[in-house]
């Protein structure tokens, strides 16, 4: 809890840590402030840390943000409350009571650099995966353990050769089953979470199921303004399916990225490496057509 006495004090409050809330904090306290800066999220940056191009002017938006929380980080007047949020405010204007709830991160404060890679990749939120004591063989179906045997013995060593093996199961399943990753973990000697750790961190694979074609919409700046989100709600009412699902059949699956890379083509759309630009509302079912 921030408390204060019932004089007036030269501190400030800024609640929200994206580039506006940044900058508030940088401006009051080279004035000579004292900063609390309280962000939700576990690292400063906001949505703008999302963005590779800023509207109107397409600048690079880590390129404005950067400096921004480099100063924001390194100032002795601005005291950084991440992963914290406002629970209660009370008093009146030049000296107010705030109950802040700083919640636990499981991790070393002193040795985080705010990526929030760890948030993004608990393996908590997979708890299915993990080793459990006295756990019995792995329960496989027969078919998928040839695959998987199959790619096994393709390639030998332990640890340092998991990427190629969970490449060639994603490939193969378009996706990474549990009982696949029991099976790897089983026949390598290689514990779960190693494996899991893997494979949560890199986007080519994928933890949930995936349809046998994927479509892909891209919402970064330049595709946002030419009408992504209008081709993206045509796609989910084509489909029937919300961003991150799958339809019914297996047929399809709708996702969203930030940047593909096309911006001179955009708006742009993918369906597993094919892409399409310049793509309009009336063009989606040309190209659901394409994959019947």
């Amino acid at each position: 809890m921030i408390q204060k006495t019932n004089s007036k004090v030269g501190a400030v409050l800024v609640v929200g840590a994206g580039v506006g809330g940044m900058q508030a904090s940088l401006d009051l306290a080279e004035a000579g402030y004292k900063v609390y800066l309280v962000e939700k999220n576990p690292s400063i940056g906001g949505v703008m840390s999302q963005l590779d191009k800023t509207f109107p002017t397409n600048d690079c938006a880590m390129c404005t943000l950067a400096p921004r929380m480099v100063d924001c980080g390194r100032h002795l007047n601005i005291e950084k409350l991440t992963y914290s949020e406002i629970e209660s405010i009370e008093g009146e204007a030049g000296n107010f009571n705030v109950r802040i709830r700083k919640k636990a991160r499981y991790v070393d404060p002193d040795k985080c650099t705010g990526c929030g890679e760890c948030v993004a990749h608990c393996l908590v939120r997979n708890i299915v995966y993990l080793d459990q004591p006295g756990r019995g063989p792995v329960q496989i179906e027969e078919s998928m353990r040839v695959k998987v045997d199959d790619i096994l013995n393709r390639y030998e060593g332990g640890a340092e050769i998991i990427v190629p093996i969970l490449h060639e199961i994603n490939e193969e399943f378009n996706w990474l089953p549990p009982e696949a990753l029991g099976r790897v973990a089983e026949i390598k000697q290689i514990p779960i979470e190693h494996i899991l750790r893997i494979a949560s961190f890199y986007n080519a694979f994928s933890l949930t199921p995936k349809g046998k074609h994927v479509i892909r919409v891209c919402t970064g700046t330049a595709c946002y303004v030419k009408g992504a989100q209008r081709i993206l709600d045509t796609f989910t009412r084509e489909l029937n399916v919300e961003v991150g699902g799958m339809t019914e059949d297996g047929r399809f699956s709708l996702e969203t990225v930030n940047c593909l890379g096309c911006c001179g083509q955009s708006p742009v759309v993918t369906v597993n490496d094919d892409i399409f630009g310049y793509v309009n509302q009336t063009m989606t079912q040309d190209i659901l057509g394409q994959y019947t």
